[in-house]
């Protein structure tokens, strides 16, 4: 993920962080967590639910086995089907060929990695994202697997799929992140796997932290059977990081979901907390906040 989000889908919680997408413009961090409300350790705090229902519920671990579970009973048809392919045809989805050896495409930050401790962190001493704590806790190789992902992950190894990561988390950051990935028990081919912010993708500009670049070069060397991640821009570009346009884009994309598109709950950051108060991360907190109330549908 990014530090500067713009761009994400599903999410149930209202909150501080934001995400791994980006259209462009100036936004909040998106590598897994970013600008946490400042707060005292014991004040009111938007991310406080969000990290307890990802670390202690039985819902939020249900949600994620289950996801994993149905994505790799899906493997075999998609590995039967010669036309079968899970990038769209801008980014490659043309292309595909039964010929290219056959991948899954993963985000790592809450799609297989889970950073809640870092979240926690900030929830806990009423602080927010910068840089350097985030560098530190990658640095760490602390994260656990989200549940589900290691078995899915090794059993799509067992029929010759390879896993690429493509991250938001920068390329500088591949060693600590393969490490941390090898550590849970995830197959990690070789480091070219691993497709962090910045890779360089010949012919190809990236806009801001979106991931379009790189899952084009993936295009070039295997036949994508399916893409997983937490945020929408795992999966497409997102122009326009509004509401409306947003649901317009999954009305488009349905059909893909719990297909060729798996998405994993994550209620602590995304680009869908930006769209709420149109991108303005520059705006105070409480004026945020404000948006975001506005923006809740209430009974009437």
């Amino acid at each position: 993920m990014s530090r500067f989000p713009t761009f994400t889908l599903l999410a149930g919680a209202v909150l501080s962080l934001a995400a791994c997408t980006s259209t462009g413009r100036v936004q909040q961090p998106a590598t897994p967590t970013a600008a946490a409300v400042v707060a005292p350790a014991n004040g009111a705090n938007d991310n406080l639910n969000a990290v307890l229902w990802v670390q202690r519920s039985q819902e939020y671990r249900a949600s994620a086995l289950q996801t994993w579970l149905l994505a790799g009973q899906q493997l075999d048809r998609a590995l039967a089907d010669a036309r079968w392919t899970a990038l769209l045809p801008e980014e490659g989805g043309n292309h595909q060929s039964a010929k290219l050896k056959p991948a899954v495409v993963v985000d790592v930050d809450e799609t297989v990695l889970d950073n809640s401790p870092y979240q926690a962190r900030l929830v806990r001493d009423g602080g927010s994202y910068s840089d350097a704590t985030w560098e530190a806790w990658v640095d760490e190789r602390k994260a656990e697997a989200v549940p589900g992902a290691v078995r899915f992950a090794q059993l799509a190894a067992s029929k010759g799929v390879t896993m690429i990561y493509i991250s938001n988390r920068t390329a500088a950051m591949k060693d600590a992140t393969v490490a941390n990935l090898r550590r849970v028990g995830f197959p990690v081919a070789d480091d070219s796997v691993y497709l962090g912010l910045g890779t360089d993708v010949p012919g190809c500009t990236q806009v801001g932290s979106e991931k379009g670049c790189r899952r084009q070069l993936v295009a070039q060397q295997y036949r994508v059977l399916m893409q997983v991640g937490d945020q929408f821009t795992d999966f497409l570009q997102v122009e326009d990081n509004t509401l409306a346009a947003r649901d317009a884009l999954l009305d488009k994309h349905k059909d893909w979901i719990g297909s060729r598109w798996w998405i994993l709950p994550n209620p602590t950051y995304g680009g869908w907390e930006g769209a709420s108060f149109n991108n303005a991360w520059s705006l105070p907190a409480d004026l945020r906040n404000a948006a975001k109330r506005d923006a809740l549908e209430v009974a009437r």
